[in-house]
């Protein structure tokens, strides 16, 4: 056994105080009584003439004596040392993802870890010396956070530890780990505790240098089921409806059997049956009319393990006309495919383009240099602007398609199998763009944002080829005009993942959102209810907020703008909430969960609550023996 307050030993000198007390003879009061035969051993004690007494054994002053070793042992601080706390620096990690969330340990998952976390806190030396150890708070949610510094304050780092919350983002690990490695690299005795129930968790990529891990899992079952996806899009069949496409999985033991409803505004659209076989995913198609913009929300009515997955959220706005101005000199198949492209689609041929031609939604350059570049979005074929590229572009003659990527946006349902391509120039991928076709000698179209704008580059002139008259050419152009249209670019600004950072561009360094004047500062309303404001440069060119840690709407106002954000989870892997086996860590292998052991436990509680027990003790004998 040790001592933290050894000093607290010093009040053992009043022990003997206390057999002093009982070895001293009491002091009579003289009494006039009748009768002395009863009093004849008192009055004895009386006639001697020593003024102590011999020590009698009595029950009251051992219980005494006891009392006060007690009070003694506890202001001292004894604990007693184990083999699970001799670092020097511990580095306690909660994940605060969604799955924490789930109710099958009590109250949830990440209150059962922060109970834990309060274990190993207590089991902290807080002593002076060699022997003193420093704790650090990580909390990893949407990112990873440092809710307490190194430090032997047991206090604070409870305030830490029972302040932090669970959030509804997706689980993010890797960061949290990261920053413990490059705290505990140089001291070769840290340590490094996850509490985490490991559902959703991959680091096969994670690197380090034997992390000194220590996995803590929380978590018993994974009775779950959640909405995995949402989307809305324009009816092809009918403009005035929205098609909502979402999917429901289950990761629970039994077949989900439910129903599905569909809001918007708050306001039950439709309830349809849902049924989901086990481990499986199920999608699901709504019809709605929209007649102004709103919210439109679907949600799954049960009682399951996690509810934080139950419900999402999407925002529809009205659409309006997308204007196009194609630059050409004259090409029957691009036109009649941008025309085709969507009902809503107004196409404006020019054999030049200049600042003073009305605005555009997107501009097609179709094998034409414009005499001024459009600041707005762009689709061009075989033009390249100055500052897209390093280098003057050349010439490959022939070149041959050997890869696509099918995943973009861009190329959803196009191929290139049987495409053909006469001449080509040859650029280098730079580094604000994707390629989205590949030549051995170059990429043939390249993707991506360069500032505000974006740009769709295809690097042949197409009467030079035999895409116009395959299949997959219309297919392209109507993926093309829906993500260079500013309006799904400001719908996919709209729909976040939670822990995803809010941005709204601003028109320019001195115009507001609009034009609207320029503000010092923006409201944010968060879903539940709390008001942020966001202070604005003077220079600013976008406004970004990124603690989007909760599910819900948030609504951006600016001025007399307001601009509003669906933040969701909708992420399967987050959603099967069974708790891992183990921790998958690339080359280190995988790590186990391991039980936490509490050294250094502090026993001073119990010998205070000893002492309280002996106090009542004392009471009741003395009652007993008077009585």
């Amino acid at each position: 056994m040790n001592f933290l307050s050894p000093w607290g030993l010093a009040f053992g000198a009043v022990l003997p105080v206390i057999v002093g007390f009982y070895l001293l003879k009491r002091k009579r009061v003289v009494r006039v009584v009748p009768s002395t035969l009863l009093w004849q051993r008192f009055l004895a004690e009386n006639q001697a003439n020593s003024p102590f007494q011999r020590l009698r054994s009595q029950a009251l002053l051992w219980l005494q004596l006891l009392l006060l070793a007690l009070a003694i042992l506890a202001l001292a601080r004894p604990y007693f040392s184990g083999t699970a706390g001799k670092s020097s620096l511990q580095v306690l990690i909660l994940d605060a993802s969604a799955s924490m969330q789930a109710t099958d340990e009590a109250p949830t998952r990440f209150g059962r870890a922060q109970s834990e976390a309060l274990k190993l806190v207590d089991g902290l030396k807080t002593g002076f010396g060699s022997q003193s150890q420093q704790m650090l708070v990580l909390v990893a949610g949407a990112v990873a956070e440092v809710r307490q510094s190194a430090t032997s304050d047991r206090a604070a780092l409870r305030r830490a530890i029972q302040s932090a919350k669970a959030t509804d983002s997706s689980t993010h690990l890797g960061d949290a780990l990261r920053v413990a490695e490059s705290l505990t690299r140089d001291l070769p005795d840290s340590e490094i505790h996850l509490f985490s129930d490991g559902a959703g968790v991959d680091l096969k990529e994670f690197e380090h240098h034997d992390l000194p891990l220590q996995f803590h899992r929380i978590g018993k079952r994974s009775e779950n089921a959640g909405i995995a996806s949402l989307d809305v899009k324009v009816s092809p069949e009918d403009p005035s409806q929205r098609a909502v496409f979402t999917s429901v999985v289950n990761h629970g033991s039994k077949p989900l059997i439910s129903t599905l409803e569909l809001r918007f505004n708050d306001q039950l659209v439709e309830t349809k049956p849902i049924e989901v076989p086990v481990g499986s995913t199920t999608p699901m198609v709504f019809l709605a009319r929209q007649g102004e913009d709103g919210v439109f929300s679907v949600s799954l009515p049960m009682a399951d393990d996690l509810p934080a997955d139950n419900q999402a959220r999407a925002i529809s706005l009205l659409p309006r006309p997308i204007h196009i101005g194609l630059v050409s000199r004259g090409n029957r198949f691009l036109e009649k495919a941008l025309a085709a492209a969507s009902p809503l689609v107004e196409v404006q041929v020019l054999a030049d383009y200049r600042a003073t031609d009305p605005h555009f939604d997107l501009t097609v350059l179709d094998d034409v240099t414009p005499t001024e570049w459009p600041s707005g979005n762009i689709l061009a074929f075989h033009v390249v602007a100055t500052n897209w590229f390093e280098g003057a572009p050349t010439v490959v003659e022939g070149p041959s398609i050997v890869d696509w990527r099918n995943t973009h946006p861009l190329l959803r349902f196009v191929g290139f199998d049987t495409v053909q391509v006469a001449q080509s120039l040859s650029v280098k991928a730079p580094g604000w763009a994707i390629p989205l076709v590949d030549s051995p000698q170059s990429p043939l179209i390249l993707a991506g944002e360069l500032g505000r704008q974006r740009l769709v580059w295809v690097g042949f002139d197409l009467l030079q080829s035999t895409w116009p008259l395959r299949l997959s050419f219309p297919i392209f152009i109507a993926n093309a005009v829906q993500w260079l249209n500013p309006a799904t670019v400001a719908a996919n600004r709209a729909f976040l993942h939670s822990g995803d950072s809010i941005r709204l561009p601003l028109a320019n360094p001195t115009d507001g959102v609009a034009g609207s004047p320029r503000l010092d500062r923006a409201e944010l309303i968060r879903p539940d209810g709390q008001r942020v404001t966001i202070p604005m440069g003077a220079n600013a060119r976008e406004i970004v907020y990124g603690s989007t840690d909760i599910q819900g709407i948030y609504q951006l106002t600016l001025g007399t703008n307001r601009t509003s954000f669906a933040v969701n989870l909708l992420d399967p892997l987050e959603s099967k909430i069974l708790p891992g086996d183990g921790l998958a860590m690339g080359r280190k292998g995988t790590v186990l969960p391991a039980a936490l052991k509490r050294a250094n436990l502090e026993s001073w509680r119990w010998f205070a609550v000893a002492s309280l027990g002996v106090v009542l003790l004392e009471w009741w004998w003395f009652h007993r023996r008077t009585a």
